[in-house]
């Protein structure tokens, strides 16, 4: 059984989405990152960054428990772990983890910056709303160039790079985008967002998610709490 430590964020998202996909039994137990429960040692014993998600599998590699952090190396546990969406041949392969990293290392990131300075920072700092926003703008121009020769984000078929970065274009208004700017990238978006294991993932603990507009979600989000040594 593998047990999820998670919440209804992309980076939770993208777990979920692999689980359903892969037809996996599991449970979630959520981390309500408002309330700072991802700084509970508890937490912190499976997730030293304490950042969601993360997995205990009691069927590891070896037949022993094992736990991850870090969604990236999640889906490729996962992938590895049931032979599913990730490509066998080297080729194909580092054609989708190339994507991954993309994922882990520009959209992840970036839109995370939008996010924050357009919806969530006490004061609206205008060089950061339009550095971020057009680094979204270009990103998601880079997704649309590749997905017009391609129809999925790393090639012929499904696979962990479209299940990583999904979830991050959930929030497309709240990036400034326009899709009439981004066609192609539309056009997979509506295809992957009418996935029934896409549906069922999206909506693990989504009833659990609450704007952010109290004191105490922000301090344990964005204020000195994320900062101390733990």
């Amino acid at each position: 059984m593998i047990t999820v430590y998670s919440w209804p964020t992309p980076n939770g998202h993208k777990v979920h989405i692999m689980l359903e996909e892969c037809g996996l039994p599991y449970e979630v137990v959520p981390v309500d990152i408002g309330a700072g429960e991802q700084f509970a040692p508890e937490f912190l014993q499976i997730s030293p960054n304490n950042k969601i998600p993360a997995i205990v599998d009691t069927d590891g590699p070896d037949g022993k428990p094992v736990s991850l952090f870090e969604s990236g190396a999640i889906l490729l546990y996962l992938a590895g772990k049931t032979g599913k969406l990730l490509p066998k041949t080297d080729r194909q392969r580092y054609a989708v983890l190339q994507w991954l990293m993309f994922q882990m290392g520009g959209v992840g990131p970036m839109l995370g910056q939008t996010h924050h300075f357009r919806v969530y920072a006490p004061e609206k700092v205008e060089y950061a709303i339009n550095r971020y926003t057009n680094e979204t703008r270009r990103l998601y121009g880079v997704m649309d160039r590749q997905l017009a020769d391609h129809a999925y984000i790393a090639g012929r078929s499904y696979s962990i790079a479209d299940i990583a970065i999904f979830p991050w274009l959930r929030s497309w208004q709240n990036q400034g985008i326009d899709w009439a700017e981004f066609p192609q990238l539309k056009t997979w978006f509506d295809r992957i967002a009418a996935r029934p294991a896409v549906q069922r993932g999206v909506a693990v603990l989504a009833d659990r998610r609450k704007p952010i507009t109290d004191d105490k979600a922000r301090e344990a989000l964005f204020g000195a709490t994320q900062y101390q040594r733990r």
